[in-house]
């Protein structure tokens, strides 16, 4: 007769629960530890409180405000005296000669009204600068001196950087800088200027009620022309960079889903016909994955040349690694009653797979195509910018410029606008196709049943 120690046992099942308590609090306070501690290393590591020392927070300021506004630049050229005057400086937003804005007054002496008592004058020869509670600023341009600047006081303020060759005044009112051959003023203002009409523009200052009452008249045609062909923020070419991205993104996924399929085949275990061959295929898909698709870009940009269609072979090459992968993962996974069933009527090796096969990894297949072409949408953005189309190539050239970022605003918000609708586009489309095809698939089921029961 075999005895037990009852206190033994007890004493080892509560050694036993004191080890896992303890395992347990040394996991709750380990891990944040842990975590902390990589933290603090990171902080370190990467110098952030150098980082945010240089950060200029005044130009992030610059930065933001100037997406929501536009600058209208009053230019005088301290060489011959003429007076040009632009929105944001460009040569398409620039007033026709002797035009100006209602605070600008031309002449030999031109007065510019900043508003809040501050006054610009370009004089013959000298430039001021009236500052309220501060006083007035000279400045001479010559150009073998330079620019000599007369200031109300001998304390130089922050807001004036001086210089033997240039003089910058930047107030909330505008700014001011002087240099031996040049002279700029420019004032910001809310919005975005000239974005239905340039200024040579017959339909541009005019109301919507103005516009709609010349469209009923028969001009309609013509106030459409003069904005689509728009100089400044070429509404033209923004909308074929937009069907551009998404043709990128469109080519290729699909291309991606057609090669991936038929190799899915290859690599799935219970349908390739040899196990080598099965190894080899998975390994391809790792490669051409494991690969980004930026570096797809760079490589086949240097074999095929820039453009649209070089973004869409890289997202092809990309994804059909990504789709292989799930594809042949699904293979693996069908219901082989199904293709019993329907193997039991007669059916050829290709009919068993068109009939037994895809229809159970149809949802799939297009839940993945779907889903991947709306995440590919906001890739072609990205690789258009180094392969030269889609909206990816504006958006880069208008950060470049870093001059007018209100057009970067708004490539941003179309941007934003695009993957809004392809998320809602594939969805619908998701929802309406899958569940198409899960109907048919239940069908087919049940009759693949029925026959396999009748038959003898």
């Amino acid at each position: 007769m075999t005895t037990f120690d009852t206190n033994l046992t007890t004493e080892m099942l509560k050694a036993e629960a004191d080890r896992l308590f303890t395992r347990k609090r040394m996991l709750n306070f380990g891990l944040p530890l842990l975590v902390l501690a990589y933290l603090t290393y990171v902080f370190f590591a990467f110098d952030v409180l150098d980082l945010y020392g240089k950060a200029n927070w005044k130009n992030g300021k610059t930065l933001v405000a100037d997406s929501y506004s536009y600058k209208t630049h009053v230019t005088r050229d301290n060489r011959n005296a003429a007076i040009t005057v632009a929105i944001e400086g460009e040569r398409k937003g620039a007033y026709l000669e002797g035009m100006s804005p209602e605070w600008v007054a031309l002449g030999e002496t031109t007065v510019i009204d900043l508003e809040d008592g501050h006054i610009v004058t370009f004089g013959p020869k000298t430039i001021t600068y009236d500052v309220p509670g501060y006083g007035v600023i000279k400045a001479t341009p010559n150009r073998r001196q330079g620019v000599q600047a007369e200031l109300p006081t001998e304390v130089v303020p922050e807001w004036i950087n001086l210089s033997k060759n240039r003089l910058a005044i930047t107030t909330d009112a505008g700014r001011l800088t002087v240099t031996r051959n040049r002279s700029e003023v420019f004032r910001y203002f809310t919005g975005w200027e000239l974005f239905w009409f340039t200024l040579d523009s017959p339909y541009h200052g005019k109301s919507p009620t103005e516009l709609m009452g010349l469209a009923f008249d028969g001009e309609a045609g013509a106030i459409w022309q003069d904005f689509w062909t728009n100089k400044m923020w070429r509404h033209q070419d923004v909308a074929w960079a937009i069907f551009e991205t998404i043709l990128m993104a469109f080519l290729g996924t699909l291309g991606a889903g057609m090669v991936a399929l038929p190799l899915a085949f290859l690599a799935a275990r219970n349908f390739s016909p040899l196990r080598s061959i099965t190894f080899a295929t998975r390994r391809l898909f790792d490669f051409v994955r494991g690969v980004d698709a930026l570096i797809w870009t760079v490589v086949l940009s240097r074999a095929f040349g820039p453009g649209p269609l070089t973004g869409a072979l890289a997202i092809l090459v990309t994804d059909t690694g990504t789709f292989g992968k799930i594809f042949s993962e699904a293979l693996e996974n069908v219901d082989e009653k199904q293709i019993e069933g329907v193997q039991s009527t007669g059916a050829s090796v290709a009919q068993r797979y068109r009939f037994g096969v895809i229809p159970q990894i149809t949802p799939i297949l297009l839940s993945q195509l779907l889903y991947f072409l709306e995440s590919n949408t906001r890739s072609a953005t990205v690789i258009g910018a180094i392969t030269g189309g889609g909206i990816g190539l504006l958006l880069t050239q208008a950060i470049i410029t870093q001059k007018d970022w209100e057009e970067v605003a708004y490539y941003i918000v179309l941007i934003i606008l695009m993957v809004m609708f392809m998320d809602w586009f594939s969805g619908r489309l998701r929802r309406r196709l899958i569940g198409h095809a899960e109907k048919k698939a239940r069908k087919r089921k049940v009759v693949s049943k029925a026959k396999a029961f009748v038959l003898p």
